[in-house]
């Protein structure tokens, strides 16, 4: 059997390889979980192959199912051959091999119990609520929709004031004269911003202007605007639905940082040979509250 597989293999599979030695690792029964293949008289199961594919994650190549379904047989079989011909060495009985074993143990049943931990957190109720509280402040927050002209001197602009005052359709002269490549043209219509989203200058301007309102030549760094406010509003928040897999995902993520949070604290960690010191953060991803869009 030829190996495609990659080369380097992680904890998981090193604890996979030893237990591939003795039998398949997950026990079912042959209608649910059937064999697929045998290597040497060892069977290898469906969820081998599943547990296989979730071990080499992103290092699997896209190809067809079945293709795929060749590549992980050959990948576990490999798995299987090469583990025996190691405990024909005794390999697995050398002290360096059996920490290793019970490390990779412990890292399967640390990702285990964090998986379980992050399936439990995820209610309506825990995901409702962390939506409730990002979105609490969002309704103070000032939106305005403008249009605007983009020209490269103040004389232009003053230019553009004077044919506006005339009664110029502001649509039509900013896809005439803007300079600005991602309004012009849509007549200038920059839609509903915040004032942090805007260069300082313009925003000022912007936000001091009522609704139908046209500003007076503003300087920029990219050049000089003529504004029009179109409307105002209070910043809408993004609906429930929108954001949901940002929240469940912090949701997930903020209950394994709680739970290792926990067992440390009720755990006495001793550093041999090393002043104490505060504990580190927890090694898990950050869990900041989901934007605000």
């Amino acid at each position: 059997m030829t190996s495609t597989r990659p080369s380097r293999m992680s904890l998981p599979a090193l604890a996979a390889a030893a237990l591939f030695a003795v039998a398949s690792p997950l026990a079912a029964s042959a209608q649910s979980d059937p064999v697929v293949a045998k290597v040497n008289g060892t069977e290898i199961r469906e969820s081998d192959l599943t547990a296989a594919e979730e071990d080499i994650g992103a290092q699997l190549p896209p190809m067809a199912p079945e293709a795929k379904k060749d590549y992980l047989i050959t990948y576990v079989g490999d798995m299987i051959l090469v583990s025996k011909a190691a405990e024909a060495k005794k390999l697995g009985d050398t002290d360096e091999f059996k920490r290793k074993l019970a490390l990779a143990r412990t890292k399967l049943l640390m990702e285990a119990l964090l998986q379980n931990e992050a399936k439990t957190a995820v209610t309506d109720e825990a995901m409702k609520k962390v939506y409730a509280d990002a979105i609490k402040d969002v309704g103070n927050e000032q939106e305005v929709s403008a249009r605007h002209i983009l020209v490269e001197s103040e004389d232009e602009a003053k230019g553009v004031s004077a044919d506006l005052k005339k009664g110029g359709d502001f649509a039509a002269i900013a896809k005439e004269k803007s300079k600005d490549p991602g309004s012009k043209d849509t007549g200038g219509d920059l839609g509903f911003f915040t004032k942090d989203q805007m260069v300082p200058e313009f925003a000022e301007a912007a936000f001091k202007l009522d609704k139908g309102q046209v500003s007076d030549p503003v300087k920029s760094q990219f050049g000089w605007h003529v504004i029009r406010v179109d409307d105002k509003r209070t910043k809408q928040p993004p609906a429930f639905e929108q954001v949901k897999d940002q929240i469940e995902n912090f949701v997930q993520r903020k209950a394994q940082a709680d739970l290792i949070q926990k067992l440390r604290a009720d755990a006495k960690i001793e550093k041999v040979g090393e002043k104490p010191a505060d504990p580190a953060p927890a090694a898990t991803p950050d869990t900041k509250a989901p934007a605000k869009k």
